[in-house]
C-alpha cells in the first residue's frame, strides 16, 4: 500500500463508482460468455481479494524475526512475500517456511534488506534485527514508506530511538513495536487497576528484570561461517573479532550490540511499568545507581549480570529497576497508599484478593479505560488499515526504553543523573551525555 492510497479501489467502468466485483460481473454479462473468477478474487468465503491483501516483508529472520512472521501469517488479510538476511541458513530456513505456508515459490529473499524495501508491492516490514541494527534499518523503511513492526528495545541508543520517532512523525508511518505485554488481559487490569486509583496514591513501583547471561555456541574467537556475512552483520557497531556464542541470541550480553538483561527486557515489564504509571509522554527527572556486576570491559561477554537504580519522577515516585535480586520478584509492581498491585506472564496478584476475580476489571471501576488490543501483530495491522495509532507506538517505546538507557549509564559512569523529560537531554554531566548516542561505522548512517 503506497503512501496516501488506501486499500479500497473503486474500478470504473462507463457509470460511477462500480466495485471490483461488479465490474467483473458485468464484464461477463458484457461479453455474452461465462466468465469463470476464482473465489479469492472476489473475496468469497471469507477469501480476501488479492488487491486487499498487506504485503509484509521481515528484515532479520532467525529467532523473533521467525516468530514475528508466523504471527503475521496467520491473518488472512496479509502476504509475507519477502525477507532479508546475512546468514544465508536463516534466509533459506524463511523462504521456506513461508513459501510451505502458501504453498507457492513465490517469496523472495535478499541479504541486503535495502533490496526487501525496494521491492514493488511492499507495504510493510516487521524488524526483528540484533539491537544494533533497529535505527538504521528502521529509518531507512519509514523513508522508505513502509510501516513498520519493532522488536524491542525501540534502539541500541537514545538518540537513535529519537531517530526513529522523529522518522515515524517525517513519513506518518504506522509503527508497532513488540512489546506483546501490552495485548495481553492481565497486564491491562493490572494497568488499570492503577490509573484509577483503586490503590491509592501512586509511591513506588518494582520492575524485576532477569540477571546474568545465556549465551549459546562458542565463545572462542574464530572465523566467521561462509554462510554469515559478519561484516555485514555489525554494520554500524564495531568490527570486533568473530566469536559464534556473541552472534545470534548471543549479541544481546555485549555492549557494542545489545544491553544486556535490562535493555532487552526493559521493553516488556519497564513498558507496563509506565503504563500503569501514566508515563507514555514523559520520563524520570533523576536516575540514582544503587549497585552492579560488570564482567571486565574486554570480556567476550560484558554486560551487567546484576544491577539495581532507583528513577525518579516529577511526581515523586520512585522506580526500581533490579535484575538479578531476588527480593524485588520478576515482573512489575506498583505500590499506593491504598495497596499494591504485581503483573507478570500468567501472574497476577494484589493486596486486595477481590481484584483476582476478574479477567477484566468491571465496567464500573473503568473511569479510566487504557487502550485495547485484540492481539500485538493484529492490533499492527488494523492501525495499518485504519492509520489510528498502535497500541506501543515509537514515541511510547521511546519513553519506556529511555529509563531504561538511562539506568544503564547510570550504572556505568556510577553517579546520579539529572534528566530533562522534555528536552530528553541528561543536565550537567558532559561525559555522561555522550552515551545518549554513539558513532556508526562507516558506510552506515542513519541518513
Amino acid at each position: 500500500m503506497s503512501p496516501g492510497v488506501k486499500r479500497k479501489r473503486p474500478m470504473k467502468t462507463s457509470g460511477p463508482n462500480v466495485s471490483r466485483r461488479k465490474f467483473l460481473k458485468g464484464a461477463a454479462l458484457a461479453s455474452g460468455s461465462i466468465m469463470v473468477v476464482p473465489g479469492r478474487v472476489l473475496g468469497l468465503d471469507g477469501a480476501v481479494p488479492p488487491s486487499e491483501l498487506i504485503a509484509v516483508g521481515t528484515i532479520g529472520c532467525g529467532g523473533m524475526g521467525s516468530g514475528d512472521t508466523n504471527a503475521v501469517m496467520n491473518n488472512k488479510d496479509t502476504r509475507v512475500i519477502g525477507g532479508a538476511d546475512v546468514d544465508a541458513k536463516h534466509l533459506e530456513a524463511f523462504k521456506n517456511k513461508v513459501d510451505g505456508h502458501y504453498k507457492n515459490t513465490d517469496c523472495r529473499g535478499f541479504k541486503d534488506f535495502r533490496e526487501l524495501l525496494a521491492m514493488p508491492g511492499l507495504d510493510a516490514v516487521i524488524i526483528a534485527t540484533p539491537d544494533h541494527w533497529h535505527a538504521a534499518a528502521g529509518v531507512a523503511a519509514l523513508k522508505a514508506g513502509k510501516d513498520v513492526y519493532g522488536e524491542k528495545p525501540l534502539a541500541r541508543t537514545v538518540r537513535e530511538q529519537q531517530a526513529i520517532v522523529k522518522a515515524v512523525a517525517d513519513n506518518k508511518r504506522i509503527w508497532q513495536t513488540g512489546s506483546q505485554q501490552r495485548s495481553g488481559d492481565n497486564f491491562l487490569k493490572a494497568a488499570e487497576i492503577v490509573r484509577n486509583g483503586l490503590i491509592g496514591k501512586l509511591k513506588e513501583v518494582h520492575v524485576g528484570l532477569p540477571g546474568g547471561h545465556s549465551g549459546r555456541g562458542s565463545i572462542e574467537p574464530g572465523k566467521a561461517p561462509e554462510w554469515l556475512d559478519y561484516d555485514f552483520w555489525c554494520g554500524p557497531a564495531e568490527l570486533l573479532p568473530y566469536v559464534e556464542g556473541r552472534t545470534h541470541w548471543g549479541w544481546r550480553w555485549h555492549y557494542n550490540t545489545g544491553g544486556g538483561q535490562l535493555l532487552d527486557w526493559i521493553g516488556h515489564h519497564g513498558d507496563i511499568a509506565h503504563w500503569g504509571m501514566d508515563a507514555d509522554s514523559t520520563g524520570p527527572v533523576e536516575v540514582k545507581p544503587i549497585s552492579a556486576e560488570f564482567p571486565p570491559a574486554d570480556a567476550i561477554y560484558n554486560t551487567a549480570t546484576k544491577y539495581r537504580t532507583e528513577a525518579k519522577y516529577a511526581d515523586g515516585t520512585v522506580l526500581t529497576l533490579s535484575g538479578g535480586h531476588e527480593d524485588i520478584k520478576g515482573g512489575t509492581k506498583w505500590i499506593g497508599t491504598d495497596g499494591w498491585v504485581w503483573v507478570d506472564r500468567g501472574g497476577f496478584e494484589s493486596s486486595n484478593p477481590e481484584f483476582r476475580k476478574y479477567r477484566r476489571l468491571p465496567e464500573e471501576m473503568r473511569k479510566v479505560k487504557l487502550y485495547e488490543s485484540k492481539g500485538h501483530h493484529r492490533n499492527w495491522i488494523e492501525c495499518i488499515r485504519s492509520r489510528q495509532p498502535t497500541i506501543c507506538t515509537a514515541e511510547t517505546s521511546h519513553r519506556s526504553a529511555t529509563v531504561g538507557h538511562l539506568a544503564l549509564i547510570a550504572l556505568q559512569v556510577n553517579r546520579t543523573l539529572k534528566w530533562d523529560p522534555v528536552k530528553e537531554e541528561i543536565i550537567g554531566d558532559e561525559d555522561a551525555a555522550k552515551r545518549l548516542g554513539r558513532e556508526y561505522r562507516g558506510p552506515w548512517k542513519i541518513s
